[in-house]
């Protein structure tokens, strides 16, 4: 155990990336016989077999599947020890790997790619689509920099920085009944059939859902893409509700179709996930830039509409 080093969890965390010694060795930099041999030393000073090499691609064990884990957290904080000594200026490069909810992405990331090419050139900004559970457990895997989400999300091991409250809204077909009003109530809404893409694309009559006059994030799209409910609206009528920052990118022609939704009013709050023991405060304030550059201020949260953040 004494004698593990950094460079065999980097090894072993490659054979996982690859699924293969021969891609791995090349990654790393050596031979396939070398790194064979490296990864066998670490499971002999554990004890443990990491990987079943009987298999194709090469998988993890039960327990090679928790010590890579842990061996992305371990150097995760080795990196982190670095960063502290590191200049501010050094500190806006590099990569940033952003997990972000499908029903923010084209709200967000469009804006952010051109705020970070404009301001943050040396920032390799990389961003991937992903439901809630998934960006938490890449948070904890340290996989991923940072996560955009709707939340609260409520996990101790995050820190869950809200970045802006957004209502949501009504989309109708022209043919639906509910279409010549000018607001939609909820009670409206009962009896009327919803598009939404919860456990697959489908109908749902709200009344089937407990009339407790919530309309939440969970119940419409997780995993599901806000642009997709608009089209099956337009072609096959009904009804839909989306986040308002979607209403901008509706062709103009159609945002007559969008109504408010009042008594009660839905809304969701989208944001930010670090771990706890993240210390990137350039980073993290160089991200809540690029949201207040695209998201209307009467939307943002008052602490990020304010100042920068402090962790």
């Amino acid at each position: 155990m004494n004698d593990m080093t950094l460079q065999q969890l980097k090894y072993i965390i490659a054979i996982d990336d690859y699924r293969h010694f021969g891609k791995a060795a090349e990654y790393c930099g050596l031979t396939q016989s070398t790194l064979s041999l490296m990864v066998k030393k670490l499971e002999e000073e554990l004890d443990a077999k990491i990987f079943d090499r009987e298999t194709y691609p090469v998988s993890p064990t039960e327990i090679g599947r928790k010590i890579i884990d842990q061996a992305k957290v371990v150097l995760y904080h080795v990196n982190q020890i670095s960063e502290i000594t590191q200049s501010e200026k050094e500190l806006l490069s590099g990569p940033l790997r952003i997990a972000v909810i499908s029903t923010v992405s084209p709200v967000l990331l469009p804006g952010m790619f051109k705020y970070f090419g404009n301001n943050y050139p040396s920032i390799s900004f990389q961003t991937e689509e992903m439901i809630t559970d998934t960006i938490k457990d890449k948070l904890r895997k340290a996989e991923v920099d940072m996560g955009i989400v709707a939340g609260p999300v409520q996990d101790t091991d995050l820190l869950e920085i809200p970045l802006y409250h957004e209502r949501f809204l009504a989309y109708l077909s022209e043919e639906s009944p509910l279409y010549s009003k000018k607001t939609i109530s909820m009670e409206d809404l009962y009896g009327q059939f919803i598009w939404i893409i919860k456990d697959g694309l489908r109908k749902q009559d709200l009344s089937e859902m407990e009339k407790d006059g919530k309309v939440t994030y969970e119940r419409f799209f997780e995993g599901g893409r806000v642009g997709m409910l608009i089209q099956i609206v337009n072609e096959n009528g009904g009804i839909t509700i989306i986040p308002e920052t979607h209403k901008e990118l509706i062709i103009t022609s159609l945002q007559k179709r969008l109504r408010p939704i009042i008594n009660p009013e839905p809304s969701r709050t989208v944001s930010l996930l670090v771990r706890s023991d993240y210390i990137h405060e350039s980073m993290l304030n160089a991200v809540v830039k690029a949201i207040k550059s695209i998201i209307p201020s009467a939307l943002l949260d008052s602490v990020i509409r304010r100042k920068h953040l402090t962790i």
